[in-house]
C-alpha cells in the first residue's frame, strides 16, 4: 500500500474509534433472560393457571340407561346428561375397524351408536357398522374413485332415523342406510368437511372448509341455506360440530369466530370473535375454535386453541365471562359446572355461571422419548371428558382410560387401552366404546 494512503486509512480508523467512544453507552436491561427455544417449548407460561386442589359439592341428575349415542353432545336435544355405566369396567371385546393413525393420516372420528350398531370411520374413509357384540355388519369406502385416501383427513358421523350421515375430508356429506350401508344421497360442499354434522327436525347442519355453514335437507341433501364465515390459514383438523337449540344454530369458523343464526331460515342473529391468546407458547398462534360451541340453557360455551374459554349469551352473543385457558374439545356441562381438557393437558372444572376455576388436575403431557436430550416435539392427546356413572371419563393417547371424581378431580381408576385413544369415548347400553390409534374399536362393561 502507498505510504500516504496507509496513513490516511489509519486516520480514518482512529477517527471512527474516537466517535464510537463518544457515543451513548448501550443500556443493559435488567431482569431474567429467557431463551427463545425454551419459551417456544412451553416451559415458561406467564398466564397459565397452575393445577389446583379444590372441592365443591355437585348436584347431578340421576344416571339414565341409554341405548344410543347418535351425534355430538353439543346440542341439548342430543345430549345425554348422565348416561349409566358400571363402576368396575372390563373389556368385553375389541374389533378391528380398518386403518389407524400413521405419519400422514389420523383416525379422529368419534363413533356413534343406534339400533344395536356402532358406526365408525377409519383413517382411509371406510365406514363400518359393528354389532354391539363386535361383529362387522357392513362397510363402505367413501374415498372418491379419482382420489387417494391419504390426500384428505377428518370427518364426522351422526345417525338419526335409520340414516347414517357421514361428513368427509374430501368435501362431501353422504347419507347411508344405517341397516346396510346403501347410499341414499351425496352433497358436495366445495370444501373439506372435517367435523361432525348435527341433525335436528329434518335438517343437517355442518361447516365446510372452516368458513362456510350449511343447512341441508336431511332426506335429500338439498341445500336449504348457507352462511359465509371467516376463514383462517392457521387451523386444526376437525371442524367443531354446530350446536342447535329450539330456535338457533351456532357455528364456529376460522380465526375464532362464532356466529348464531335462526336455524330454520339462516338469518344471522349475532357474531362474536373469541380474541386473546395465551402468552409464552407458540401453538397459541393457532387461534382456531377447538372447543366446539356447546349450548346449555341460555348460554353458549366455546373454547379456542389459543388459550381462551368463554361463555356467551345464546340470544345476543354478549360475553358473560372469559377464562385464560383453552379447550381442546367441547366442555361437558353438569350441575353448576363445566368440565373440559385444557390446552395445557389439564382436566378443569369451572363454575358455569362465573368461569371461576374450582379445580384443575394435570394429565400426562409430553411424550417420553428414548433420547431425552433431543427436543421434545409431541404431546399426548386426551379425549373427553364425558360424565357417565357418576364420574368423569377421559381417554388418552398415552394408553390409559381414566376416571375422575367430578367434585374434586381425584383420580378414581385407570385401565390400559392398547394403541391409545384417538377419539372421544361414547357410552350406550351401559357400555363404554373407545377407538384406539391402531384402528380398533374397544368395548368395556
Amino acid at each position: 500500500m502507498h505510504k500516504a494512503n496507509m496513513f490516511g486509512f489509519v486516520g480514518l480508523v482512529v477517527g471512527a474509534l474516537t466517535l464510537a467512544g463518544c457515543a451513548e453507552r448501550e443500556e443493559i436491561l435488567t431482569g431474567e433472560r429467557l431463551g427463545v427455544r425454551e419459551v417456544l417449548k412451553g416451559d415458561y407460561q406467564s398466564d397459565a393457571p397452575l393445577s389446583t386442589d379444590g372441592s365443591r359439592a355437585l348436584s347431578l341428575l340421576a344416571s339414565q340407561s341409554n341405548s344410543s349415542w347418535t351425534q355430538s353432545m353439543v346440542s341439548p336435544h342430543a345430549r345425554i346428561s348422565h348416561p349409566a355405566l358400571g363402576k368396575s369396567l372390563g373389556q368385553i371385546w375389541a374389533a378391528k375397524i380398518g386403518e389407524g393413525d400413521s405419519r400422514k393420516v389420523r383416525l379422529n372420528v368419534d363413533p356413534v351408536v343406534a339400533d344395536g350398531r356402532v358406526f365408525v370411520m377409519d383413517a382411509a374413509f371406510v365406514v363400518r357398522a359393528v354389532s354391539t357384540s363386535g361383529e362387522t355388519l357392513w362397510n363402505r369406502d367413501l374415498t372418491p374413485l379419482q382420489d387417494n385416501a391419504k390426500e384428505a383427513r377428518g370427518g364426522g358421523l351422526a345417525v338419526v332415523g335409520g340414516v347414517l350421515y357421514v361428513a368427509s375430508g374430501f368435501g362431501t356429506v353422504s347419507a347411508l342406510d344405517a341397516s346396510n350401508g346403501k347410499e341414499l344421497w351425496v352433497q358436495r360442499l366445495g370444501g373439506t368437511a372435517t367435523g361432525a354434522p348435527t341433525v335436528r327436525d329434518g335438517v343437517l347442519y355442518i361447516v365446510s372448509g372452516d368458513k362456510v355453514a350449511w343447512a341441508l335437507e336431511a332426506d335429500s341433501g338439498r341445500i336449504r341455506w348457507q352462511i359465509e364465515g371467516a376463514g383462517d390459514a392457521h387451523n386444526v383438523a376437525g371442524t367443531p360440530a354446530p350446536a342447535v337449540s329450539d330456535k338457533h344454530v351456532v357455528f364456529s369458523f376460522g380465526e375464532s369466530n362464532v356466529q348464531a343464526a335462526f336455524r330454520q331460515g339462516g338469518l344471522q342473529l349475532w357474531s362474536a370473535d373469541i380474541l386473546g391468546r395465551r402468552n409464552g407458547i407458540s401453538v397459541a398462534n393457532v387461534d382456531d375454535v377447538t372447543g366446539d360451541p356447546v349450548i346449555s340453557g341460555d348460554t353458549v360455551y366455546v373454547g379456542t386453541h389459543s388459550g381462551r374459554v368463554v361463555a356467551l349469551s345464546l340470544f345476543n352473543g354478549d360475553r358473560l365471562w372469559t377464562t385464560k385457558q383453552g379447550a381442546l374439545g367441547p366442555v361437558w356441562p353438569a350441575g353448576d359446572s363445566v368440565f373440559f381438557v385444557s390446552d395445557r393437558n389439564e382436566l378443569v372444572r369451572l363454575d358455569a355461571a362465573t368461569g371461576e376455576q374450582i379445580w384443575a388436575k394435570d394429565l400426562p403431557g409430553w411424550v417420553s422419548r428414548k433420547k431425552p436430550n433431543k427436543r421434545r416435539d409431541s404431546s399426548y392427546a386426551h379425549y373427553g371428558p364425558i360424565l357417565a356413572g357418576g364420574r368423569l371419563i377421559v381417554a388418552g393417547s398415552d394408553g390409559k382410560v381414566r376416571s375422575f371424581a367430578p367434585e374434586d378431580g381425584a383420580l378414581l381408576s385407570a385401565f390400559d387401552i392398547k394403541g391409545g385413544a384417538t377419539a372421544r369415548p361414547v357410552v350406550a347400553g351401559n357400555t363404554l366404546y373407545v377407538v384406539s390409534g391402531d384402528g380398533v374399536l374397544h368395548a368395556y362393561r
